[in-house]
């Protein structure tokens, strides 16, 4: 029986890309009703169902989303994310990485997050990088070392955080040249992205930016400095100019919540060209780092509730980085979908747990996700079986203490290395706020869900 790799050389990528470019409205069915079947174990179910409902209401907001590819980005563009992202990494790269988890018995994961260098050209008020300044750097070998030895294991999906990275702008861009079969996005704050290097990524077609904004300009100038919003807006006119695909990257915290959460802050973006928003919630990570940022649990319910009712509405992809825990088990962390290599090498479980057994300069990828802290979080995962408190720290931070303790796992903070005990203990009286209203909401979305569910019936 062929592999999915023999049957898509078989049928031939082009051709699939060609037929969906002649009508997409007409045989992006056709070709999903294809790729479902490939899908031996229903891993993707619920992204099938949505699309396939999207393109079936010409008033959906998944029809708009999905038509403006083809009317909104570079065709070169489209196709490279086509082939690298959906073809690469969600198909061919999950049948070996679920073939390889079995025999290894590690997390493998999706995407890996890694960090270029600690140097950034802002000093955002709560940001650990800030305090590195330009001290750490991982060199491009050793970042070509990553990626090499991730497509080994079936990993396609590198980000790039900081710092800031594209002040290596450069080693971006080469990087994307020769691994022009993987899928590249940054974290950025957006001040750097000008002509040269818009036209470089549409020389490349694999690079996506993720743009750091915290709201209006009020907002985002407030952490981040005065003429940063101005500075990604013009980013974004410039991209969405060159028909180039970006996203936004929105941190919620207690004093700008009511204001991303928002109808008029989306529709700017939605408006400005972003084809997908993350959004993350202020973590107090670092000892100087404000405690007074953390958002109550009302916020937090506030977020949830508008992401879902921005799901149903509006033309864009919408991720919460905690409060979508029910849809993909908990915790993605400690390599389970991801994990993240900071700009001195340390490889760690997440980019908001800065604790590690091994440095990547000195060890195999595949030896740091079956490093000690890593295996702890295989073990342990998920942390709560309501999976709208899945994080060990922000929602669980008896299970961080316990993992880093029983790993011996050292603090990777160079400046100030921050005890586990110190970091948890600026989460507990949260995570207990949270976990009465989280349990409200996991009830009712557990009822709705088994409403909804025709599989049992």
């Amino acid at each position: 029986m062929k592999s999915l790799k023999e049957t898509f050389e078989t049928i031939g990528i082009k051709q699939v890309l060609n037929y969906i470019e002649k009508d997409p409205e007409k045989n992006i069915p056709k070709v999903l009703n294809w790729v479902e079947k490939l899908d031996k174990g229903d891993i993707y179910h619920g992204a099938y169902e949505t699309i396939r409902e999207g393109i079936s209401d010409p008033n959906s907001n998944w029809n708009t989303l999905i038509k403006s590819f083809y009317t909104d980005i570079n065709p070169s563009v489209r196709k490279k994310i086509f082939v690298n992202f959906i073809v690469k990494s969600a198909i061919l790269g999950t049948e070996r990485r679920e073939s390889l988890k079995a025999k290894y018995d590690c997390n493998i994961p999706w995407a890996i997050l890694m960090d270029p260098t600690s140097a950034c050209n802002l000093k955002c008020i709560g940001c650990w990088a800030s305090e590195y300044g330009n001290k750490l750097s991982m060199d491009i070998n050793t970042l070509d070392k990553i990626i090499c030895q991730g497509k080994e294991l079936g990993i396609y999906m590198y980000i790039y955080s900081g710092g800031e990275p594209l002040v290596r702008k450069k080693d971006i861009i080469s990087l994307c040249e020769k691994h022009d079969d993987c899928i590249f996005l940054a974290f950025t704050n957006g001040t750097l992205i000008d002509e040269d290097f818009s036209n470089e990524m549409l020389r490349v077609c694999n690079f996506i930016p993720a743009i750091s904004v915290e709201g209006f300009e009020a907002e985002t100038d407030m952490r981040r400095g005065i003429g940063t919003y101005k500075a990604v807006i013009d980013a974004m006119n410039l991209l969405k100019a060159k028909e180039l695909p970006f996203g936004f990257s929105t941190c919620y915290h207690s004093k700008n919540t009511d204001v991303v959460g928002s109808e008029e802050y989306l529709d700017l973006m939605i408006e400005k060209g972003a084809k997908f928003g993350w959004y993350f919630t202020y973590m107090p990570v670092g000892i100087n780092s404000p405690t007074d940022l953390m958002v109550s649990n009302t916020q937090r319910e506030f977020m949830y509730n508008r992401i879902r009712k921005f799901r149903e509405e509006k033309p864009v992809f919408t991720m919460d980085f905690w409060n979508d825990g029910e849809y993909v088990d908990g915790c993605i962390a400690g390599g389970k979908c991801y994990m993240h290599i900071n700009a001195n090498g340390d490889v760690e479980p997440c980019a908001f747990i800065h604790y590690s057994n091994i440095n990547i300069k000195e060890s195999s990828l595949l030896d740091s996700l079956k490093s000690p802290l890593f295996m702890e979080y295989r073990k342990n995962q998920p942390f709560n079986s309501n999976h709208l408190r899945p994080c060990p720290l922000l929602d669980n931070p008896d299970y961080l203490k316990e993992m880093v303790n029983n790993s011996k796992a050292k603090s990777t903070d160079l400046m100030e290395p921050e005890n586990v005990d110190f970091l948890t203990s600026k989460c507990t009286e949260t995570s207990k706020r949270w976990a009465l209203t989280s349990d409200e909401l996991w009830k009712t979305s557990q009822i709705k869900k088994c409403e909804k569910c025709n599989r049992c019936s």
